[in-house]
C-alpha cells in the first residue's frame, strides 16, 4: 500500500494540455480549444513505468478532494479517481510493456453525450457520474478464444451479441450526479474490501458491491476524446472539437489508506 508521504505525480499532457501542479495537494489542469481529430490531454497519474501489478493502491483506501470545472460539460471527458488503465496511453509505458485487460474501476466520470460508456442498458452512460468497474484481472481464457469476433464489432448484430457477452466478465454499477460542476466541491471515494461508497460534499451518491480487482492507480485527467457503443450495436470513437479551453482545479488532494 503506497503511503502518502511517498506519493507523487508523473505529467501526460497531449496535443495542447497544460498541467499546474502545487505541491501534492493542488493541480489545475486544461485542454485548449482546437478541432476535432487531433487529441488533447491533460493528465496526472501515480503509476508511469510501472507495470500492472505494482500500480500503489489496494483496498482499505479513501480518496478526498475538492475540484471545480470552467463549465457544465466539455466536447470531451474529465474526472478523478483509480483505475487500471486497461488500454494504456501507449502500448510501452517506460521500460513496462502493458497488454491491454478488462477495465477496473473507481471514479467520478464526467462524459459529453456524444459518449456512451457502459455495456448495460439500464445504467447511465454520460454525463455526470459516480462509477465503478469489475474484471479479472487475468484475461479469461474464453474471452481469448472470442477475440476473433472483435473484428466484427461493426456489424450491429455481433455488436449487440458482444455486449451482452462481456456482461459476464465485466460487472459496473454507477448514479448519475445533479450538482453544478462550476462551483467548488467535495468529493470522496471510499474503497473498501466490501464495497466502494462515493460522497459529494458528504452526502452518499452511490454505495455499491460492484468493487474494482486490485491494484490500482489514481488518475486526474481532460481530453476531448468520446466513446460509445450502444444498445443498438453501433460502436464509435473519436475526438470532439472545443470552441473554448476547459479547465479543472483540484484542491486539497488526498489519499490514504482506511
Amino acid at each position: 500500500m503506497t503511503s502518502r508521504s511517498r506519493f507523487s505525480f508523473s505529467e501526460n499532457t497531449v496535443g495542447g494540455g497544460n498541467v499546474q501542479l502545487s505541491g501534492n495537494t493542488d493541480c489545475s489542469l486544461e485542454i485548449l480549444p482546437g478541432k476535432k481529430g487531433i487529441y488533447r490531454l491533460a493528465q496526472i497519474d501515480d503509476y508511469q513505468g510501472l507495470a500492472r501489478s505494482s500500480f500503489p493502491w489496494a483496498a482499505p483506501m479513501r480518496i478526498n478532494l475538492s475540484a471545480r470545472a470552467s463549465s457544465r460539460a466539455i466536447p470531451g471527458t474529465w474526472g478523478f479517481g483509480l483505475w487500471n488503465d486497461p488500454f494504456g496511453l501507449a502500448f510501452v509505458q517506460g521500460s513496462k510493456a502493458r497488454l491491454p485487460v478488462l477495465p477496473n474501476a473507481a471514479w467520478f466520470f464526467f462524459a459529453s453525450e456524444l459518449n456512451y460508456l457502459s455495456i448495460r442498458d439500464d445504467l447511465p452512460a454520460s454525463g455526470q457520474l459516480a462509477a465503478t468497474f469489475r474484471a479479472p484481472q487475468k484475461r479469461p481464457i474464453k474471452l481469448l478464444l472470442g477475440l476473433p469476433l472483435f473484428s466484427l464489432v461493426f456489424a450491429p448484430p455481433i455488436a449487440r451479441y458482444l455486449r451482452r457477452w462481456l456482461r459476464d466478465y465485466i460487472k459496473q454499477d454507477s448514479a448519475t450526479l445533479n450538482h453544478d460542476p462550476t462551483e467548488w466541491h467535495d468529493y470522496e471515494i471510499d474503497w473498501q474490501l466490501d464495497r466502494v461508497i462515493f460522497k459529494v460534499n458528504k452526502n452518499e451518491v452511490l454505495k455499491t458491491k460492484i468493487i474494482p480487482s486490485r491494484p490500482l492507480g489514481l488518475v486526474i485527467w481532460v481530453d476531448n476524446q468520446y466513446a460509445r457503443w450502444l444498445p443498438d450495436g453501433r460502436f464509435g470513437y473519436g475526438t470532439q472539437a472545443n470552441s473554448e479551453a476547459f479547465q479543472l482545479q483540484i484542491k486539497d488532494l488526498d489519499l490514504t489508506p482506511a
